[in-house]
């Protein structure tokens, strides 16, 4: 091999080294993209869901006070009554999903509303309260 085929193998080393550099830095970037994109996505899937829950209650709570008005004559009451019944289970489904509403306390399990899992602390509950 000559100089001049050693200088050019040289130059085209640097030429490679610099792009495949560049080429890191976008997909870094691209990564990084990707990720907040994904964050993104859940968000929305999220929002959908505590809105259709939000949505289906509040329907569901008119179409059966439309139908006790309907076969009761019960007049407008009944759709005003389960209308707001609706939206107050709407409201707390949609806390109790996003997590703002806690679980029960143990000791309001003790009426045998729920069944005791291990770890959850009713063992010791039932223990203090000798039930």
């Amino acid at each position: 091999m000559t100089d001049r085929q050693k200088e050019s193998l040289e130059d085209r080393l640097k030429r490679l080294d610099a792009e495949l550099a560049e080429r890191r830095k976008t997909d870094g970037a691209d990564e990084a993209a990707e990720a907040r994109a994904a964050a993104s996505r859940t968000g929305y899937a999220v929002a959908m869901k505590l809105s259709s829950e939000f949505v289906a209650a509040v329907i569901v709570g008119a179409l059966l006070g439309y139908l006790l008005d309907h076969f009761a004559g019960t007049g407008p009451w009944g759709m005003i009554v389960l209308l707001l019944l609706g939206f107050s289970a709407g409201v707390l489904n949609v806390m109790r999903a996003a997590g703002m509403v806690a679980s029960p306390h143990p000791v309001d399990r003790l009426a045998g509303r729920e069944p005791a899992k291990p770890g959850s602390g009713r063992e010791e509950t039932e223990k203090r309260d000798g039930a």
